[in-house]
């Protein structure tokens, strides 16, 4: 290929790796907070995304985001990309990165934000009722807002609206965040929720997800840039600074209202700042990021006991974490923003006014009211065929072996009498018979 630019197309590549690493951080950072015998399901939920959308994508999710357009930039062309079939026969020598590539990225964006979902609805649903509905969801609700926000030439969002969002701030947190909330809404309540406390069974696999996540997202903002130029490197330096403020954002509040600063809300504290800074990595300052960070940290430490006083059981805070931290950061770019950055647009706190600040909230109710309205179609669909929640005696006893065959830890001993970490008493054959031994 004459045009190819291997440097690019190898920088698009690995970012797609670190991208596709950050599905197994989030079944980690997700499976570390369910409960001991729910685990496996938990981390099963998320892994699917990994086979369903990495399928649904390759038949007509890359063609749904970005073929020909067929509805005033609400949607691509089904049959433009359809099995991927005519990138292979009209592969462009003239492209700097060629579209496989492309591909392979943003399959990784598709797969990560259903998989996000799941955290709103551990223990209790069936996981033949999760496979239907991120399948659905996938296919009528990312996949056209994906084409609004990624489809640079055609989707509205980014071309009529002119809003701005680098790696996805609508397009992954917010939709995530809101299908999140309706589908704990109508799926309703853990049984023991909030009478007994859920307490994570594993914070080590907490802490070691979210490092996963921060080591992926830098693929994730960085790549992109869709070059290895300098708003790779600046939104790379951006994801830095916003995540570590992030952390003493969190930590902050938890010390001013609890008195204690904890690793679940460090590493909490890391994804708020993650999430913050996608949509705005190319569009502030490394100042201006460390503000944004602190300031997500802090919202969504708050946020998180919002469901406590409203009522829903979003599990592991997708909602409090990917919906508020996503909002706000997209409406960050409306006052931060500045000139200097790789956006090249001033927000209102560098002389620009708040015309950009208006176009960057159109953009997150068009999503919110979106995503709001069908993936609610979507659950009560899923409700009223297959059902959505295990039975009332799995769930009590954890859905990992009703709904798996299987445990994430051997339990043996524990149901028979024993206490965790005993060993069984070994016959009397095999005891010692030196007097030493015996008198010790």
């Amino acid at each position: 290929m004459e045009g190819l630019n291997s440097g690019d197309t190898a920088w698009i590549l690995t970012c797609a790796a670190f991208v596709m690493l950050m599905t197994p951080g989030l079944a980690l950072f997700y499976g570390g907070q369910a409960g001991s015998k729910s685990v496996l399901n938990m981390m099963m939920m998320v892994f699917s995304a990994l086979g369903l959308v990495g399928v649904l994508w390759v038949l007509y999710g890359y063609s749904l985001v970005f073929g020909a357009d067929i509805g005033g930039g609400l949607l691509g062309n089904p049959t433009t990309y359809f099995g991927l079939t005519s990138i292979l026969e009209n592969d462009e020598a003239s492209e700097v990165v060629p579209q496989l590539a492309v591909v392979g990225f943003q399959a990784m964006f598709a797969i990560l934000t259903t998989a996000l979902i799941a955290g709103a609805a551990a223990d209790r649903m069936k996981f033949g009722s999760w496979l239907l509905f991120s399948g659905l969801w996938a296919t009528l609700v990312y996949f056209p807002v994906a084409h609004w926000v990624f489809d640079l030439d055609q989707g509205w969002i980014a071309t009529s609206l002119g809003a701005l969002d680098f790696a996805g701030g609508t397009a992954v947190h917010i939709n995530a965040g809101v299908a999140a909330l309706v589908l704990c809404i109508i799926m309703g309540k853990r049984r023991s929720w909030p009478r007994e406390a859920a307490r994570p069974h594993n914070l080590t696999l907490v802490m070691l997800g979210a490092g996963m996540l921060w080591f992926g997202w830098f693929g994730f903002n960085a790549g992109s840039s869709g070059a290895a130029d300098w708003a790779a490197a600046f939104a790379f330096t951006n994801t830095v600074a916003a995540t570590a403020a992030a952390i003493l954002g969190w930590l902050l509040v938890e010390k001013l209202r609890y008195g204690k600063a904890t690793s679940l809300g460090a590493a909490s504290g890391i994804v708020a700042g993650l999430v913050a800074i996608t949509p705005a990595a190319a569009a502030i300052s490394p100042v201006g990021a460390l503000i944004v960070g602190a300031i997500a940290g802090a919202l969504s430490a708050y946020a998180v006991g919002l469901k406590y006083k409203l009522g829903y059981d979003d599990s592991f805070d997708v909602v409090g974490v990917h919906f508020v931290a996503g909002l706000w950061g997209t409406l960050a770019i409306g006052f931060f923003g500045t000139a200097v950055a790789p956006d090249e647009t001033n927000g209102l706190f560098y002389g620009g006014g708040v015309t950009q600040l208006g176009i960057q909230a159109v953009a997150a109710l068009a999503t919110i009211v979106y995503c709001a309205i069908v993936t609610t179609i979507i659950v009560y669909i899923v409700k009223f065929t297959i059902g959505l929640r295990v039975e009332d005696e799995a769930e009590q006893a954890g859905i990992d072996e009703a709904e798996h065959a299987e445990t994430g830890y051997e339990l043996s001993g524990l149901r028979g009498g024993a206490g965790l970490g005993s060993a069984p008493k070994p016959p009397a054959s095999a005891q010692p018979t030196t007097p030493a031994k015996q008198e010790a």
